[in-house]
């Protein structure tokens, strides 16, 4: 007798695009409407959106591809069926190593940190994030806290929670546009009011908040603190004027991912070879992607495209733009 089995094979018949995304916004007490203002986003209106989360695959925020072939289609479930067109591994096992924003900081963060893998398996909880800020723009005098002033130990930072003042424990640096500032787990760190922020970093959302200013949301009800954790957390040995600040070319090679800064002038063109996938972010600007056999897209600054790993086209700037590279 003959038994019928049903044997699973990847479907390869898609062409090979750059993948855009819906953005999927993030109420925050902190945030405001600036990504309406600056990026043209279709904000829900009178919100505070903090976060603008722009390629998520995590299990509770999963982007969704916006358009070509693939359009409805989460990002996870498209690598699942063209892992090597899209990755350029067939045996890529999920989820996608990246998680990328938009912040809006229009009132100060608060005071966290988020836990390294030793921290996690100590814990027995969360998921390990380091991550970057580039300053895409920054108010008259703003500033971010990143990392611990000389000499702050954990019992020093203990008694400044009971007093309620955790952030002149941090080491304060102002900042102004066009500065990436990389942040490895174990940071201690806020981002100060005034500041719009390219966020890349690792696919976690395991933040501890140690301190939050004192302030409570409209129904005057504080926000949950995580002090235990949090200490637990937080690399005391580790000084904040340590930790780089860069502005051009290779602004982060991290175990986890590489971001390198582009500028290209109205009117040029440049090649995208296949061979890696790659992330690209629209600072300023606008364009079109054009490869052969598949259908332009066009980019604008706000934009997070994802280009496969087996496309090859070339990128016409329409306007003087910027642009991160994003590679894993």
């Amino acid at each position: 007798m003959w038994t019928r089995c049903w044997i699973p094979v990847k479907i390869t018949c898609v062409k090979a695009y750059p993948l855009k995304f819906k953005p999927i916004y993030k109420q925050r007490i902190w945030g405001g409407q600036k990504l309406r203002e600056v990026f043209d986003k279709d904000l829900p209106a009178g919100e505070k959106i903090g976060e603008s989360w722009e390629l998520a695959d995590l299990p509770d925020d999963k982007s969704v591809i916006a358009n070509g072939e693939l359009a409805g289609q989460t990002l996870g479930s498209a690598i699942e069926k063209y892992p090597k067109e899209i990755t350029g591994d067939e045996n890529f096992a999920g989820p996608f190593p990246l998680l990328i924003k938009f912040l809006d900081a229009e009132d100060v963060l608060s005071v966290q940190v988020h836990p390294d893998p030793e921290t996690c398996r100590r814990l027995g909880k969360g998921e390990p994030k380091t991550e970057c800020w580039y300053i895409i723009s920054a108010a008259p005098g703003a500033v971010i806290y990143k990392g611990l002033k000389k000499g702050v130990s954990k019992e020093k930072f203990a008694e400044a929670i009971s007093k309620g003042s955790v952030a002149d424990m941090l080491t304060k640096v102002s900042v102004e546009a066009g500065q990436c500032h990389f942040l490895p787990a174990g940071t201690a760190h806020s981002i100060g009011a005034g500041l719009l922020i390219a966020e890349i970093q690792t696919p976690s959302d395991t933040t501890y908040r140690v301190f939050d200013f004192n302030r409570v949301d409209e129904a005057g009800k504080a926000r949950e603190l995580h002090i235990e954790e949090a200490l637990e957390s937080i690399h005391f040995g580790t000084c904040g004027d340590n930790l780089s600040v860069t502005t051009m070319g290779r602004l982060v090679d991290c175990e986890y991912f590489k971001i390198d800064k582009g500028h290209q002038g109205k009117n040029c063109e440049l090649l995208l070879s296949a061979g890696q996938m790659k992330t690209l972010i629209i600072l300023t600007g606008f364009g079109t992607i054009l490869g052969t056999g598949a259908e332009p897209v066009e980019f604008k600054a706000g934009d997070c495209l994802l280009v496969p790993a087996v496309y090859e086209g070339a990128m016409r700037f329409a306007d003087d733009t910027q642009y991160l590279t994003v590679t894993i």
